[in-house]
């Protein structure tokens, strides 16, 4: 910032010689005025004596002297409101009232500015008026701006004396009454005042005597302490070291404490940050706990741009509970890793690889954590995790997909994974089309596509997970599959389908049953137990459907002369099909004793167990039913004269009904009727999903269907329905363009911040996280104190099911509605919460409140779970800038872990 200072004062230096006429040349280099002269060594004899040296011409010689290279690049503007004097005498130049300069990318404004070119220095001034002190020296260059009362400053040894500075160093606003610079890179400044609050009388500030200043680098003070409001607190440091350089930097992260009743006080989330570089950054914390626990976290993300992104976290936790010597007394470690990746298109448009790892030692990993604040994973069953690479082969119709999957149930701690799924997919392909590929008859219109999938699936659980026994038990098989259709016009209003599908399984080992004596079943009072062996080779099944369907459009219309509603419509699209698949398992069926009786024979197939199935048993010889149903009506605008087009509006959506009929079943040949309809309302922003099922035949007391049909037709097995609906302020506002402004100064509630805080990270400073507008920047609240609005948003979800087995009695088995929502009190204070309503066991589901206060360069939030299994809280004060995020106190109460 200063260096730009001295090429300014040197081209004040040479704008005002030029505009004096002078042409002034140092006495130290008047014997290089001529450059055709050269000294002699006699002249320079007579130099170091003192006298005039002779002066020689050498013609030989264009230019042996190099001339001082030019101090001015750039061309000199400068100008005034009031006046510009140019004193000749002095040397001075003098501008005054509103003075600007600028050189280059420098610009100086200053209510008065006084160059003395004689004694190398410039001096720039505010000037009074009946306001007070106005126009106080701004100096920008680049992004880079300061502000003081008065600044001395000399160009030739490149020190300056300012007085009442403000600078801005990215979020960084520094105030020091007297700053002295020594060179380009250091500055001393005493009596020193840094905030990064924007007001003119600052919410806070951090105080001290003296100060270094490396522009664009760091602040180093000396003792300092806290000033809030202009109140000086207790709150003192020795030293403090502030960075200033732009972008990520390497620093340490401040631990958040606590206590809970298990494992005694705390320190949480204290570690260090490391800014590797633009593209990768690595953060590691830890957790200790009175009680010995104690957890490392490791979490990096990594970004290369128009190829890839991602972020991979690791945490392990040794947890000890209880009291040593006593019988509750237990260690345990667990670890979860995530991993997130994602491939930018425009890197290869035909290959794509995707990440989503959650892998965890145990599936009780966030509930029986220390450190989990997002209480949505605590209530989550499950973990999933997918890495998948797809391929497209250009100017072929294939392409290929290698997936890897895991899943894991904390409910029976099972695990599952596929290690790999290989599919190869081939484009449907028309082989009988004409020429330039013309479908005109049904058979060039006959289409074809292929695939093949292969899997190797892992069966296991946690206790044998990244052991030799997880592989024990493993599954694996390819399937081919070929299917093939075409359709053709029937009767000008009827479309006829048929189709054609076969498929060929392979598997490289089977399974043979036999009855073994040694192992005997005393249950079934039998001497002996049917075991499988596991028989290696390779082994293979196929099979083959074909049918066909008939399907069309019906339409019902009706015309309305009186009301808004001019006309309903009704559309019916009825199908009908048939296909048959004969019997497959004959062929491949085996048979073995199963009891000590010889003749008590049980018949299986090679392939049970297999990932594929089994060869399809018995003849389907199958007819099925569907119909679809979808009801709209044209609205007329409330205005009969306006020019508006009548309005579409669906009063049902998609009311189908389907059913099937087997042909070769000797009894109960017909299927259960499934349904479902959809009902839009509000303009389509809610929606009433109805789903249901019935049976028309009656049950026997073991729950089986019989061949009897029931007394009313049909029997309704179970019936659903599930809604949700979204509104908020915004939905009542008036659609008036004089208040077009006024509604744009209100909150979005799409943009408001998390009302739960079930995002927040205690390993990031979740003040950071304020509301940005379009552009990206914060933005700044105001409050209208006569007409003040409170933006509020709210949401729901409600759920009801009806369930009829035939056998005990039937009544609701589910029903539960829950609910989010959050208000803004005023502009600066924010209300959310989170909870719902189990209308079957008659009480609340887990609950969270959260109250954030915005304090201007402050902010003040608090999470609370005040009942249920998860009760607990985070209580968070800080400053917003993450140039000071350390500077801030957060207390987390977890969970207390329960034992039943």
């Amino acid at each position: 910032m200063y260096i730009l200072l001295v090429l300014s004062f040197f081209c004040f230096q040479k704008g005002i010689a030029q505009e004096l006429g002078k042409n002034e040349i140092p006495k130290q280099d008047a014997i290089k005025k001529d450059s055709a002269k050269t000294i002699s060594k006699k002249a320079q004899v007579d130099l170091k004596k003192g006298k005039k040296p002779t002066v020689e011409v050498d013609s030989t010689r264009s230019d042996s002297i190099i001339k001082p290279k030019e101090v001015i690049e750039y061309k000199i503007l400068h100008n005034a409101q009031d006046y510009t004097i140019q004193n000749a005498k002095n040397k001075t130049i003098t501008l005054y009232n509103e003075a600007e300069v600028d050189y280059g990318d420098i610009n100086l404004k200053a209510g008065k500015i006084i160059i003395d070119y004689k004694n190398n220095t410039v001096y720039a001034t505010g000037i009074k008026d009946s306001t007070g002190y106005v126009q106080r020296p701004v100096f920008k260059q680049g992004n880079q701006e300061s502000e003081q009362d008065s600044i001395l400053y000399n160009f030739k040894s490149e020190k300056a004396l300012i007085y009442g500075i403000k600078t801005v160093q990215g979020e960084m606003i520094t105030y020091g009454e007297k700053t002295k610079r020594i060179n380009d890179s250091t500055v001393y400044m005493s009596k020193l005042r840094f905030t990064t609050s924007k007001k003119k009388i600052p919410d806070y500030y951090i105080a001290t005597n003296k100060a270094k200043l490396v522009p664009g680098k760091k602040i180093i003070v000396g003792g300092s302490n806290l000033v809030l409001a202009d109140v000086p607190t207790p709150l003192y440091l020795p030293f403090a070291y502030f960075p200033l350089t732009k972008g990520r930097t390497s620093g340490f992260i401040i631990p958040t404490w606590g206590e809970n009743n298990q494992q005694g006080f705390f320190l949480q989330n204290g570690g260090y940050y490391f800014a590797v570089n633009d593209y990768f950054d690595l953060e590691l914390t830890g957790d200790i706990y009175s009680n010995g626990s104690w957890a490392i976290n490791s979490n990096s993300s990594y970004r290369a741009r128009y190829k890839y992104s991602g972020r991979l976290s690791f945490r392990y936790q040794n947890l000890t509970n209880g009291i040593k010597g006593f019988s509750d007394f237990s260690k345990s470690a667990n670890y979860n890793i995530s991993w997130s990746h994602r491939q930018d298109p425009k890197t290869s448009p035909n290959s794509n690889l995707t990440a989503s790892v959650n892998l965890s030692s145990s599936s009780q990993f966030f509930r029986q954590s220390l450190n989990q604040i997002d209480q949505g994973q605590q209530f989550n069953n499950s973990f999933n995790s997918s890495i998948s690479y797809y391929k497209n082969f250009v100017g072929t119709p294939f392409n290929t997909t290698v997936t890897l999957s895991h899943q894991q149930n904390s409910n029976n701690e099972s695990i599952t994974m596929t290690l790999p799924s290989v599919q190869v997919n081939m484009d449907r392909i028309y082989p009988f089309a004409g020429k330039g590929g013309v479908k005109k008859n049904p058979i060039q219109k006959i289409g074809t596509n292929y695939n093949l999938q292969g899997r190797l699936d892992i069966n296991t659980n946690e206790e044998d997970f990244l052991t030799s026994k997880m592989f024990e038990g493993a599954r694996s098989g390819i399937r081919h599959e070929i299917r093939a259709n075409t359709n053709i016009k029937a009767f000008k209003y009827f479309t006829l389908t048929p189709s054609f599908n076969y498929s060929d399984v392979w598997y490289f080992n089977s399974i043979r049953k036999r009855y073994d004596t040694s192992i005997p079943n005393t249950a079934a009072g039998n001497s002996g137990t049917v075991v499988n062996d596991t028989i290696s080779g390779f082994n293979r099944f196929n099979g083959y459907n074909f049918g066909v369907s008939l399907n069309t459009r019906i339409y019902g219309n009706f015309s309305f002369k009186k009301g808004r509603v001019s006309a309903l419509r009704h559309t019916i699209i009825p199908t009908v099909s048939w296909s048959f698949r004969p019997n497959f398992a004959e062929q491949h069926e085996l048979t073995v004793q199963q009891s000590d009786d010889p003749t008590d024979l049980l018949t299986y197939t090679p392939f049970e167990g297999g990932i594929y199935g089994t060869p399809q048993s018995g003849v389907s010889n199958l007819l099925t039913f569907a119909v679809n149903n979808t009801l709209e009506a044209k609205v007329k605008p409330k205005d009969e004269d306006s020019d508006e087009e009548d309005r579409k509006v669906t009063l049902i959506n998609n009311l189908n009904f389907s059913t099937s009929y087997n042909i070769a079943a000797d009894s109960v040949r017909w299927s259960k009727v499934n349904f479902n309809m959809g009902i839009p309302l509000f303009k389509n922003k809610m929606m009433l999903n109805f789903s249901g099922t019935m049976d028309p035949y009656q049950l026997n007391e073991s729950g089986q269907r019989i061949n009897k049909f029931n007394p009313g037709l049909f029997r309704l097995e179970n019936l659903s329905l599930t809604t949700g609906y979204s509104l908020s302020s915004k939905d009542f506002e008036k659609k008036d363009d004089d208040k077009k402004e006024d509604q744009n100064n209100n909150t979005d509630s799409n943009n408001l911040p998390d009302p739960l805080g079930t995002n927040t990270n205690p390993n990031r400073d979740f003040a950071n996280r304020a509301s940005t507008g379009k552009s990206g920047k914060r933005e700044e609240k105001v409050a209208e104190l006569y007409n003040n609005k409170m933006p509020w948003n709210l949401s729901f979800t409600y759920g009801i099911a009806y369930n009829n087995n035939g056998i005990s009695s039937a009544g609701i088995r589910n029903h539960v509605t829950s609910f989010n929502g959050s208000i803004d009190l005023t502009p600066k204070w924010k209300l959310g919460v989170n909870s719902g309503y189990n209308f079957t066991e008659g009480a609340f589901t887990n609950a969270t409140f959260n109250f954030t206060r915005d304090l201007d360069s402050w902010r003040f939030n608090f999470n609370w779970t005040p009942f249920g299994r998860f009760t607990s809280y985070y209580f968070f004060i800080g400053i917003k800038s993450s140039m000071l995020s350390d500077l801030k106190w957060d207390k987390n109460q977890p969970p207390d872990r329960r034992l039943f």
